[in-house]
């Protein structure tokens, strides 16, 4: 079973991003997502930048994997999208139609989990266009996976998100900029106020959801380690963690740990809880509300 790093969904410096790479290189993670999936307008980073940094990050032995953007808007964004397409370096993650249109019959290429893909038909389509790996849907339990990998084409990879924030939705409108009573298109890329998204409360002052600029995302974070053995029974491939500001790399480590058996599921469960964002949540794979949360045997 391999460790992946998702794409970092928030806006950080790009000094931090920078740094936050340098540092991946020597963490126990065998492949890692990079790009802009969030908003366009978030141009800490050009095109050049990231594939230096796929370059750095494939010469320490990862797989780099170039994520598109989740909602394609204007025709700028579709140029960069088939520069991004052509690149010829790295294999690319497709979060939208648009960006499966310019893949299909290419080497190779990741269908994100906002695709959809939710039956084993659906799989068997992307598979012919070429895709080698799928990437789960956050909210798509357990039972469901199980039926749709009995009927999983031969050679696809399945990677499931096990530890960071559920990605839930996206919107044309900016939920951010809106918090500030600002429009869209007058944001002042506010969100770079918040590293790790904007916690919405609800009136009784309960964690709900995460703001992200267009993404709203869960207000917890997904704890999935105490499920590792039934995953890996599953014929799970890949196992992926969405980066935050702070502990990114306690976590990784702690699932390279579980994934080598050098500790049970139930300890890195716990450990994942001491530094994930409270509450932590697992809801969605038992098959109940995606905010629940239920401990691993053994705690």
């Amino acid at each position: 079973m391999k460790l992946s790093l998702a794409p970092i969904p928030y806006l950080w410096p790009r000094d931090d991003v920078l740094a936050f790479y340098r540092a991946v290189a020597d963490w126990p993670v065998d492949v890692v997502y990079l790009g802009e999936t969030v908003c366009p307008k978030r141009r800490v980073l050009q095109g050049r930048d990231w594939l230096a940094i796929a370059d750095r990050l494939a010469d320490a032995g990862k797989e780099v994997v170039l994520s598109t953007l989740t909602l394609v808007e204007a025709e700028s964004e579709l140029i960069s999208l088939r520069r991004m397409a052509d690149n010829g370096r790295c294999m690319v993650e497709a979060n939208d139609g648009s960006a499966l249109a310019l893949l299909a019959g290419k080497n190779g290429f990741v269908i994100g989990a906002h695709i959809n893909v939710y039956n084993a038909h659906s799989l068997a389509v992307l598979a012919r266009m070429g895709a080698r790996r799928w990437v789960v849907p956050g909210e798509l339990p357990a039972a469901t996976l199980r039926q749709i990998l009995a009927e999983r084409p031969r050679g696809l990879e399945t990677e499931v998100l096990v530890a960071g924030r559920v990605p839930l939705a996206f919107s044309a409108r900016c939920f951010t900029a809106r918090a500030h009573d600002r429009g869209k298109d007058e944001c002042g890329i506010v969100c770079e106020r918040y590293p790790d998204g904007l916690r919405l409360r609800t009136q009784e002052a309960q964690d709900f959801l995460t703001l992200n600029g267009v993404q709203i995302q869960s207000a917890g974070a997904a704890n999935l380690a105490g499920a590792l053995p039934e995953m890996r029974a599953l014929g799970i491939d890949v196992v992926r963690v969405v980066p935050l500001i702070e502990g990114t790399e306690e976590v990784t480590r702690t699932l390279r740990a579980a994934i080598d058996d050098v500790v049970d599921a139930a300890t890195a469960e716990r450990a994942l809880s001491a530094v994930l964002p409270a509450p932590a949540c697992n809801g969605y794979w038992q098959g109940e509300a995606g905010m629940a949360w239920r401990e691993a045997e053994g705690m």
